[in-house]
């Protein structure tokens, strides 16, 4: 049976782990938000208006849409890219967290040598060997000014930072690949109105053909239609060019074929009235805010680890095991072996080294500071913004709408004036073109309206 290690030697052990994890970190305080306490445009009580759902999909109800959120998730790859990043933190935060315990090895290791004649002291050729069995702790470092607890802290703080800001990237990708699909469907209808608008043109110019040949329409008149077709046919092209970029796009974000055949329907403009909260509410809870807090708290953490460097380490290494000459005699009485040694090192002269690592640590706290307080602005920015325009947009989509229905009453009154002879075909092409514009902006205006929406849902942080 093997010898203890000496009992002398124990409790000097348990309170040297006793001793271990103090921090010479500062104390992390979250630094106030720079930003108003209230949203610039006035938030009305809407009796409507309710929180933001957890579910995105209880938000983006279009089940076309849903299909594409959903595939957009599943394989897009700079998504995929971001949950890698968390995988790597996380293995990076548990590196940092073993670092606090001590590592416990086993080993069974022999030795064997070979002496000739003319060396051995004896004058005779002399072999021996030796067994070791060891369990042993190899240079562990006591904790006593909390040096590998703040890294542990800064490394699960980067973590949580990679994970929210996976978070952050989901949130923009839902919202993306939403505003995505609003500007294909606008495109979609501005197309297709471009399309039949050729066709109208087209059959306009056949019509003033046919009255030109029989003299009820001259030359002016022909040209005119010639000219309102081939500028239609532009239109077209140059509308049926940006569908295609705008699916171009919305497969980039999916990140596979897109899923169009799905059934869907639905106004894009109709998503839900949500309730707005004060700018600590809605700010604090985004998940890109949270990561640059989390930074912050890793910085903080970083000064303390750098601040260390100042003191002396202590590393112990205790290995207790059993040697023989022979492995049958590894575990008989009186094979005991063991070996305690405790190392103290202390900087006395590195050049500044220490010095520089607790400026460094310092400074890049001050600019993680800065850019928490710079992404509490952004955030506070792109909210009021939207707000404010969530309320244009619809004032302006309502406005465009009247001005289409209006253009298209007054086009029917001018038709009716050119057949009884009573206007002009110029002024028969005015009304035409007039309504074409008109209802070109107000599915703009319909779009800008629905990723509004969409921007606010990424603004708020999600559900």
């Amino acid at each position: 049976m093997t010898d203890p290690i000496p009992p002398a030697l124990l409790p000097a052990l348990a309170l040297a782990f006793a001793l271990t994890g103090c921090s010479l970190a500062p104390d992390f305080l979250r630094p106030a938000a720079p930003v108003p306490a209230a949203w610039p445009t006035q938030v009305t009580d809407d009796a409507e208006a309710k929180p933001l759902p957890e579910d995105w999909r209880e938000f983006f109800t279009d089940a076309r849409l849903q299909a594409l959120i959903s595939a957009a998730l599943e394989n897009n790859r700079d998504l995929r890219i971001a949950v890698a990043r968390v995988e790597e933190a996380r293995a990076l935060a548990g590196l940092a967290r073993a670092d606090r315990f001590p590592a416990v090895d086993a080993s069974l290791q022999r030795q064997a040598a070979e002496t000739p004649a003319d060396l051995s002291p004896s004058g005779r050729r002399t072999f021996s060997q030796r067994f070791d069995a060891n369990l042993g702790i190899v240079s562990y470092e006591l904790d006593f000014w909390g040096r590998l607890k703040n890294l542990d802290e800064a490394a699960r703080a980067g973590f949580l930072a990679s994970d929210y800001a996976r978070r952050a990237f989901r949130l923009g990708l839902i919202g993306d690949v939403a505003s995505a699909w609003y500007a294909l469907r606008e495109l979609e209808a501005r197309a297709a109105l471009a399309e039949a608008t050729v066709a109208s043109r087209l059959e306009s110019r056949k019509l003033i053909g046919q009255r030109r040949d029989v003299g009820l329409a001259g030359d002016l008149d022909y040209y005119a239609a010639d000219g309102a077709w081939a500028a239609a046919r532009a239109e077209a092209a140059s509308l049926a060019r940006q569908k295609t970029a705008a699916e171009n796009a919305l497969r980039l974000l999916v990140g596979a074929d897109l899923p169009l055949a799905a059934a869907g329907g639905g106004d894009p403009a109709t998503t839900p009235v949500v309730r707005v909260g004060l700018p600590s509410e809605v700010l604090l809870r985004r998940p890109d805010v949270l990561a640059a807090e989390q930074r912050l708290v890793a910085a903080n953490a970083n000064i303390g680890a750098a601040r260390a460097a100042f003191l002396p380490r202590i590393a112990l290494t205790v290995i207790a095991g059993s040697a023989s000459p022979a492995l049958s005699g590894l575990f008989h009485g009186g094979s005991s072996a063991w070996s305690f040694v405790p190392l103290l090192r202390y900087p006395l002269f590195d050049a500044g080294r220490a010095e520089s690592g607790v400026d460094l640590a310092e400074a890049r706290k001050n600019i993680a500071v800065a850019e928490y307080e710079k992404t509490l602005q952004q955030a506070f920015r792109e909210v009021a913004d939207l707000l404010d325009a969530r309320q244009r947009y619809a004032e302006q989509a309502a406005a465009l709408e009247a001005a289409s229905e209006a253009q298209g009453e007054r086009l029917q009154r001018v038709d009716a004036r050119y057949k009884a002879g009573m206007s002009s075909y110029l002024e028969l092409l005015d009304a035409q073109r007039e309504l074409f514009a008109a209802q070109q902006s107000a599915l703009a205006a319909r779009r800008a309206l629905a990723a509004s929406a969409a921007g606010l849902y990424k603004a708020f942080g999600g559900g």
